[in-house]
């Protein structure tokens, strides 16, 4: 689709600084006392379900219960299904099991329409057979899945030598942090049964002493990895059905030793639902009591800023973004003009921000020696994981507003990008890029067990991390001569798509991956008229939406047809005119006109946008971390998804709308002052 609008008068000044300006009085009355900006982070239904299942088999009553279960029927499709992200082609068979689970649980009849309808799609739907690695483990902790047909996950991994494959930093830091404590549950098969007794009879309609249990779905290649890896599965079912596990005690205890030493200070684990949710249960399994401090810390902190209240229904958060959030509201308003020797607002956010660096090395500390740590977390209080992409978006922030701030603040700014930096450089892969999280994690072999069936098993770099430090390094004096640079912008070249896009690791999809690119070879000093900058900028501008706006949908991840198409969204759109504006000379005016009346036009009264649409991604569900052909013949079938995004795991971030289009609103205002 491509822009059809005559451009309307956000050609001149005038809308877009009043646009802006109601945007910025937006921040400043909704910034937390403490100084910080957060948004809610929607996802799918598989959250307050586990939450609903983990309340069971912990023995506690969540006094949001009942908030949990209206969220979940709010929730149903008028199939019966629960879905991934609103707007999906089709359901989810994964968050629909759970969410039934978790309704038995709570006390609803079979024979209830709710129930009817979701048992109605989940047998038509390929039944029980389709689901994941994740959704076979909380079955079996209800005693309806069998153990033995579930991946064997021996705590022993713990031990492994760093220089093992199956070292467990090997995997990504998500994976990593749910693989510990799901050793020790699956080490114990612990069974708490549904109040009823009953093992989900219904969901097997030819019986339960029918059912085949076991993986896979389909039967690997004969001596392939994945082959050779489901029988090693079944040789260690085999011997820890016989005891045959020397060791294991001491193993456990390693495990639990680890586990403790994660948690965050609020009471999570690593910022992130699975492995916090995974450790409480593991926990309780090995007989820590529900008062236990980790414990009781754990499930209260989901009262406090993990939980919000939505259409009279509680929901739960998978994770949080205040730092990141924080960040990227401090860089709209100084792109949009605010001074922070002038901003109250921002002299506050400065000093929150400044207080939230890490100074403590991270599970990254493990590979990478000899290092100061001193980057940015995702959410407030997680140490052991900051990560590369909040930390470029700090430099690049601290960058552009150090010059507009003096005394103590300036100081302070100056060491914080000093170590930060260091760290940041140091963090940078072989192969030129950023990843988010760990360096060169990119052992495919990993991604080859049985247990690793969900969504992303690795933390390879990404365009868009890459592309944020590119940026963030440009704003800090560097230009493309420093061999780090140079490197770079070779892995960004590498990573380009035939039709000129760049694929999108962390947002949605190559809208985000080719935004994030753009301004950042025009900040580094590239020739932003070379050959292949000029065909990215032609691919998005050729994605223009009718109304003005850009919007691309989350199946773009499996349907490369749908790269670029989608419903208008305020951060899609906001997106594509930031990668526009990086571009020299009137060719793209029209478009980035269009785009700015459509963010004029659909700010409300208040200075905000609405959206419905997920447009940030936690996994794409590929495995592997990174981008793959998705013309491959058998794909769908490889991965055992399609546009649904089955194994993927989308995320809605309530800030998205807000400060990326103050962010486009201020460049522009840059731009159209020169003009």
């Amino acid at each position: 689709m491509t822009h059809t609008k005559t451009a309307k008068p956000a050609d001149r000044p005038e809308p877009v600084d009043e646009a802006a300006r109601a945007a910025v009085r937006w921040l400043e009355k909704h910034q937390d006392a403490e100084g910080f900006w957060v948004g809610m982070i929607e996802t799918n239904s598989c959250i307050e379900a586990e939450w609903l299942l983990a309340s069971h088999i912990l023995g506690v009553t969540l006094p949001m219960q009942d908030g949990l279960v209206r969220a979940l029927l709010q929730r149903q499709r008028p199939d019966g299904a629960w879905e991934t992200y609103p707007g999906a082609p089709g359901g989810d068979i994964n968050s629909t099991v759970e969410v039934y689970a978790a309704l038995r649980l709570k006390g609803l009849d079979p024979d209830d329409a709710v129930m009817r309808r979701a048992r109605d799609w989940i047998l038509q739907h390929g039944g029980l057979r389709k689901v994941r690695v994740f959704t076979r483990y909380w079955l079996a902790m209800l005693g309806v899945w069998p153990w033995e047909a579930t991946p064997n996950l021996p705590p022993e991994i713990i031990r492994l030598p760093l220089w093992f494959p199956f070292n467990i930093y090997n995997f990504a830091q998500w994976a990593r942090a749910t693989l510990v404590p799901l050793a020790v549950i699956a080490a114990r098969r612990p069974v708490f049964p549904l109040p009823s007794g009953g093992r989900l009879e219904e969901l097997f309609p030819d019986g339960y002493a029918n059912f085949d249990f076991f993986l896979p779905e389909k039967k690997p290649r004969v001596l392939s990895l994945e082959w050779m890896f489901l029988k090693l599965d079944r040789i260690l079912h085999v011997a820890q059905n016989a005891r045959l596990t020397p060791g294991r005690g001491t193993a456990i205890k390693l495990c639990l030793e680890w586990i403790l030493k994660h948690q965050d200070a609020d009471g999570a684990w690593g910022g992130i639902q699975p492995p916090w949710i995974y450790g409480l249960i593991a926990l309780r399994v090995e007989g820590y009591a529900v008062d236990h401090p980790a414990l009781a810390k754990g499930v209260s902190t989901l009262g406090d800023h993990w939980s919000y209240e939505r259409n009279g229904a509680t929901h739960i958060q998978a994770s949080e973004s205040p730092v990141w959030d924080t960040l990227l509201a401090l860089l709209a308003m100084q792109e949009a003009g605010c001074r922070a020797q002038e901003s109250p607002s921002m002299q506050r956010a400065l000093d929150w921000v400044l207080g939230k660096q890490i100074f403590w090395p991270g599970d990254w500390s493990v590979k990478v020696k000899n290092v100061e740590p001193g980057g940015w977390a995702f959410e407030r209080a997680n140490l052991y994981y900051p990560d590369i992409d909040d930390t470029a978006v700090a430099l690049l922030m601290l960058g552009k507003v150090r010059d507009a701030t003096q005394g103590d603040l300036r100081r302070r700014i100056d060491a914080a990008v000093e170590r930060a930096l260091a760290w940041s450089l140091a963090m940078q892969s072989r192969n030129g890029g950023w990843a988010a999280f760990d360096k060169d994690n990119d052992k495919e072999i990993v991604s080859k067990i049985p247990f690793c069936n969900f969504g992303e098993a690795l933390d390879p770099p990404s365009v868009d991390v890459t592309a944020h430090m590119l940026e963030a390094l440009a704003a800090l004096g560097w230009n493309k001569d420093h061999p780090a640079v140079a490197k770079a912008l070779a892995f960004v070249r590498s990573e380009q798509e035939k039709d000129g896009s760049w694929f999108g690791r962390w947002g949605v999809n190559h809208i985000y991956g080719t935004a994030a690119v753009l301004p950042a070879l025009q900040a580094i000093g590239e020739d932003m008229k070379q050959p292949y900058v000029k065909r990215a900028a032609k691919w998005l501008a050729g994605k223009q939406n009718a109304d003005g706006g850009w919007g691309e949908t989350c199946a773009s991840y499996m349907d490369p047809k749908l790269r670029g198409i989608g419903a208008s969204t305020p951060s899609q759109t906001a997106w594509a005119l930031i990668a526009l504006l990086a571009m020299e000379g009137r060719e793209y005016a029209a478009a980035i006109d269009n785009g700015l009346a459509f963010l004029v036009e659909t700010q409300d009264e208040t200075g905000t946008w609405d959206e419905r649409y997920y447009t940030g991604t936690g996994f794409p569900g590929y495995n592997v971390g990174a981008r793959l052909d998705l013309d491959a013949v058998g794909l769908q079938e490889r991965l055992r998804q399609g546009p649904e995004l089955s194994r993927a795991f989308l995320l809605g971030y309530n800030m998205y709308r807000h400060y990326f289009p103050l962010l486009a609103l201020g460049r522009a205002k840059h731009r159209l002052a020169k003009s």
